[in-house]
């Protein structure tokens, strides 16, 4: 009989299979441990042996049989993204609310502010503001930005604030934030809308000049200014601040004591500011003397003219408004002259050009920023006789579609030089009154064949004169031509004395009005 075969190699394999499979479920239960443990992965250089999917949930047994579910992709990228400093730990946000809590101690000190008012700060970048009020226990206070600074700062649109009418007893923007704001007059309506009767508005801005703080209250029809002081600021970008401190009156349309009404001639149905006026002051001198080369005189005068953003600051305006009365092509003024030399202060403007020329018409097509008027500027709404060219002066031009033309309530029996077209005319007045307001920023240039000596009476007339920032004039009259030495345009009837009178007059009523050829 054969004898059965040996029982030992079956033993050692079993032995062998049991130990390999031990190690496996060590290798497991190490990698688990250091994945829970020390919040890594197989990468630590830790008894490993495999990579874990980046996907995988671990689920590690616990006391009463409850499961710790670790994501293995969220433990990885926290331990491998750098740590983000907190700007509350900054030497910037400590000062920034040492700053601010003197603020509001002394606003405290003078009434405008208690411990028991709900407060909103607008604009509020990382809190500081929000953190100042309820170190010194003003409690009931949260900040509002376009970005969340949680816990103090939310989230939210400025000019559609995401809270109901007469919510707070107390309203503060610092940090110059409301110099900065798009559309500061839709913020000015929110922070009205949201702020109770009798509550105080407290601003900090730049308003460096009498031009920029006066647009800055004029956008409040609601408030009255209790106080306008200048303080030091805390940071190099802002180191002296205007503090501004409003009340809401109503509804009544209230402007400051400090806006005054100036003296105009009778029969304007507005008047301009004071303010204004002193800025008509610093303006460059008239060319009292007429000059012999008019064409050559812009060039020369242009370097003298003293833009009114170069003096003041317009960033308290709601809107931008440039408008070209008398046109013509693009390239005349629009895109060679205010495009690139007015100063803009980096604001947007809404470019409105008025042309009745049908000859430019379709250039405008392709010009997407700017809003063609195909009509002519005139006193009413009626059809008009547009003359194209009859200056000799501009033979050359008249070639090329850019012709000088006049217009006439009626076709005159005259003869004419040019061809004599229908146009259809509108009241530019009231126009401008429909159009824009004195919210608004509004620059205009008028080169209307002569025409001006109609329109700019009528301005005054109707009160749309008021509406107009700054005004680049060009004033028609028989000057010398540069064809003919010795003889004179017969095409104006004014004088370069009327046309004088007519700048002067503007700038005693407070118009800042520039000569322009």
């Amino acid at each position: 009989m054969m004898e059965p075969p040996s029982a030992k190699p079956s033993f050692l394999r079993n032995i062998l299979v049991r130990a390999l499979l031990f190690g496996v479920v060590l290798i497991v239960l190490r990698s688990a441990y250091v994945v829970t443990t020390a919040g890594g992965s197989c990468n630590l250089g830790d008894f490993c042996f495999f990579s874990i999917p980046e996907n995988i949930n671990l689920v590690i047994a616990g006391a009463g049989g409850s499961g710790a579910v670790v994501n293995e992709v969220a433990k990885s990228q926290s331990a491998a993204a750098p740590k983000r400093r907190d700007p509350r730990k900054s030497k910037a946000w400590v000062r920034a609310v040492r700053f601010y809590s003197l603020v509001f101690q002394d606003l405290m000190v003078d009434a405008f502010l208690s411990p028991g008012q709900r407060t909103l700060c607008v604009g509020s970048v990382a809190g500081e503001d929000v953190f100042a009020l309820r170190d010194i226990g003003v409690m009931d206070s949260i900040g509002i930005a376009k970005k969340a600074s949680p816990p103090l700062v939310k989230s939210g649109k400025l000019h559609r604030l995401p809270f109901g009418d007469d919510t707070f007893d107390f309203i503060f923007s610092g940090g110059g934030h409301f110099d900065r704001f798009p559309k500061p007059a839709d913020v000015a309506a929110e922070l009205e809308r949201t702020l109770k009767l009798d509550g105080f508005l407290v601003v900090h801005v730049r308003a460096n000049d009498t031009y920029s703080f006066n647009s800055f209250l004029e956008m409040f029809k609601q408030c009255t200014l209790l106080r306008s002081l200048d303080i030091d600021g805390f940071e190099s970008s802002m180191p002296r601040i205007r503090e501004i401190v409003l009340r809401k009156v109503g509804d009544s349309d209230i402007h400051s004591h400090l806006i005054r009404k100036s003296k105009v001639s009778t029969g304007n149905k507005c008047s301009v500011p004071e303010y204004k006026q002193k800025l008509v002051r610093n303006a460059e001198p008239l060319i009292e003397e007429e000059p012999l080369k008019p064409w050559i005189t812009l060039k020369r005068n242009i370097q003298n003219i003293k833009y009114l953003p170069s003096m003041v600051d317009i960033s308290f305006k709601n809107r931008y408004v440039y408008v070209d009365v008398g046109a013509r092509s693009y390239g005349s003024s629009i895109g060679s002259w205010f495009r690139k030399q007015y100063p803009k202060q980096n604001k947007t403007f809404e470019v409105f050009a008025i042309e009745a020329d049908k000859t430019f018409h379709d250039e405008y097509k392709v010009k997407k920023a700017v809003t063609l008027l195909p009509y002519a500027a005139w006193v009413k709404n009626e059809s008009l006789f547009f003359e194209i060219n009859r200056d000799p002066d501009h033979k050359v031009e008249v070639v090329k579609g850019r012709g000088m033309g006049r217009i006439q309530p009626k076709q005159s029996s005259a003869k004419s030089d040019g061809e004599v077209v229908k146009i259809k005319g509108f009241d530019f007045a009231e126009w401008l009154k429909r159009t824009v307001s004195v919210k608004d920023f509004v620059v205009m240039k008028m080169d209307v064949e002569g025409t001006e000596f109609d329109l700019i009476p009528r301005l005054f007339k109707t009160g749309a004169i008021c509406l107009i920032d700054e005004i680049f004039l060009e004033c028609h009259y028989n000057r010398w031509q540069r064809c003919c030495p010795g003889e004179r345009s017969s095409k104006y009837e004014k004088t370069y004395r009327q046309c004088l009178d007519l700048f002067n007059s503007l700038r005693q009523s407070g118009i800042l009005v520039h000569q322009w050829w």
